[in-house]
């Protein structure tokens, strides 16, 4: 969704950078993938085509934030719904 973004904390050497990818229209996300040692931070379209692409040795990544955007149609399901999971057979 636009919007969405992942902020990636690298070890610089003698500092630390921070890069941010975002999801920059409507329809766009942000994946993330860990493979062979790269980690690998994509902004995909809805037919799942990569737009742009950054990479990052994984043993220099201290930390990687990803940050959705906070929906409003409430299609997310909060944490507590107030109902109990299954009822107790009362004795």
């Amino acid at each position: 969704m636009k919007g969405d973004r992942v902020e990636i904390v690298v070890d610089a050497g003698d500092t630390t950078r921070t890069y941010e990818v975002v999801a920059s229209r409507a329809g766009r996300r942000v994946e993330t993938a860990v493979r062979r040692g790269v980690v690998e931070v994509s902004e995909v379209t809805r037919t799942g085509v990569v737009v742009r692409t950054a990479r990052f040795m994984a043993n220099r990544v201290l930390a990687l934030v990803e940050q959705p955007v906070p929906r409003e149609d409430g299609s997310e399901i909060s944490g507590r719904t107030g109902h109990p999971l299954r009822e107790d057979p009362e004795t």
